[in-house]
């Protein structure tokens, strides 16, 4: 589904992410772990066209999307869930949804069978379909942003620290909904810095340190390696 070639990606004369290679399979949930600062988020909106590699290629399903625009690789099957939840504020819930689908060319009983299904995902938001987006509670925005991303069919959803700020039993909520997502096939890229939840979700695994990736493996891989427990499960 994803493949990237030796990405680089620069800010001036700082080099954010250097020589990465990722491949995401069909199907698959992958997680890339790393500290503040390691580029996790760099790499995600690399992929989803919002900067620029200054090296390699990116490739979704077999095209190089390399230098397609931003906004048009939504339509090409890649959605990305940015950290910071990214709602319309000043819109209300079915409409942050229906705007989630503003480049399909829904029928008004598909738009309308589309919004049902991320309402049934997501009960608290049927709940507050007309109310103003920006007086939701944190998790609830998080729970609309994927619900708006989920809104045009994607082949891969791509999730930028999705339990960011949260309290305990909203990420599992979070979670939750993920591990159906899983099981419904939907390729999923997972940059999470709570590792436990993310290794057990994730099919596979990336260690990003530095901009560079230095590890990587098998959810169950990287749960037992030593330096993985010690950097991000506080097992020592």
């Amino acid at each position: 589904m994803l493949e990237l070639n030796n990405i680089s990606v620069k800010y001036g004369a700082i080099e954010a992410v250097r020589d990465a290679s990722i491949s995401v399979k069909t199907g698959e949930v992958v997680a890339i772990l790393g500290a503040n600062g390691a580029g996790k988020s760099t790499l995600l909106n690399c992929i989803a066209g919002l900067i620029h590699p200054a090296d390699g290629s990116i490739s979704l399903a077999g095209q190089d999307i390399t230098t397609i625009p931003a906004h048009v690789r939504p339509a090409l099957g890649s959605v990305l869930v940015p950290e910071g939840r990214g709602v319309f504020a000043d819109q209300n819930v079915q409409d942050n949804l229906v705007l989630g689908a503003y480049y399909k060319k829904y029928s008004k009983a598909k738009l309308q069978e589309k919004i049902d299904s991320c309402f049934a995902m997501f009960p608290r938001l049927a709940a507050r379909r007309h109310q103003i987006s920006g007086t939701l509670s944190g998790g609830e925005q998080q729970m609309l942003a994927i619900a708006r991303a989920l809104m045009g069919e994607p082949r891969m959803l791509l999730l930028d620290e999705p339990s960011l700020g949260l309290a305990p039993i909203i990420i599992q909520d979070i979670f939750r909904s993920l591990h159906s997502l899983r099981e419904a096939g939907l390729t999923i890229l997972l940059v999470e810095q709570m590792a436990n939840q993310a290794l057990q979700l994730a099919d596979r695994a990336y260690v990003l340190e530095t901009g560079r990736i230095t590890l990587s493996g098998t959810g169950p891989e990287l749960q037992r390696d030593p330096q993985v427990r010690a950097a991000y499960l506080g097992v020592h």
